[in-house]
């Protein structure tokens, strides 16, 4: 099977080269920790959502998003959170100095002892609605082409890819406009792609296995749905 470190890097960047999981820790330093925890710990404030978190750390501009590490990204988008919502200042980032408790922002502080249970518990992203899904399991749809200017869960490798539903998993939240404030129910999918469809010309002749990715509807299109035997 085509291992991670052959699907190549996005816009032509070169192969990817992970750590072997076996050695890899979680965290490479005490700082990563901490940016991790505080993440976390601010996301339960309310003021955002889990969409909005990842599309704060993708707007920075590519050098930087290049040149930052994992967790250096992390921060780079909690800062970019707590300055446009309000919750600190760019003066009290510079200084260093809090000038403003969380209770006199009408918030209340994530408390340790809760945090277990809140982990463990979730929440459920299934939504209802009242539109009726646009596709059947066994159809034939191709992920769309056009590049996404904001957030998007369309993986590079699958656009304009031809695969066919396994699943219709419902509505769901559609973390595309969710990350831009916009909590909307999309039905999901679960889409089976051959990997020579993947990677075509790329693809080893005998390597030929199936790869399965969760799309939402606005990211598909119909080819066509096979006759009936």
């Amino acid at each position: 099977m085509r291992g991670s470190h052959d699907l190549g890097g996005l816009e032509g960047l070169g192969p990817i080269s992970p750590e072997a999981e076996s050695c890899e820790p979680v965290f490479h330093a005490d700082w990563e920790k901490r940016i991790f925890a505080l993440t976390l710990a601010v996301g339960f404030l309310g003021e955002w959502n889990l969409d909005e978190s990842r599309h704060a750390r993708e707007r920075q501009s590519s050098d930087d998003y290049l040149r930052h590490s994992y967790y250096e990204n992390w921060w780079v988008g909690l800062k970019t959170l707590l300055l446009e919502k309000g919750l600190v200042s760019g003066e009290e980032f510079d200084s260093g100095q809090l000038r403003f408790q969380a209770s006199s922002l009408g918030l209340s502080a994530l408390q340790a002892e809760d945090i277990a249970g809140i982990l463990l518990k979730g929440s459920s992203v299934e939504m209802q609605t009242e539109k009726a899904p646009g596709f059947l399991v066994g159809d034939q749809v191709r992920v769309r082409q056009e590049i996404a200017t904001g957030h998007t869960r369309i993986p590079s490798y699958v656009r304009g890819r031809i695969g066919i539903i396994e699943r219709h998993h419902g509505a769901h939240v559609f973390a595309d406009r969710n990350a831009l404030g916009r909590r909307e129910a999309e039905h999901l999918y679960n889409i089976r792609f051959s990997s020579r469809e993947i990677w075509r010309e790329k693809s080893r002749e005998d390597a030929n296995f199936d790869v399965r990715v969760d799309l939402w509807e606005p990211h598909l299109e119909q080819v066509g749905r096979p006759a009936c035997k």
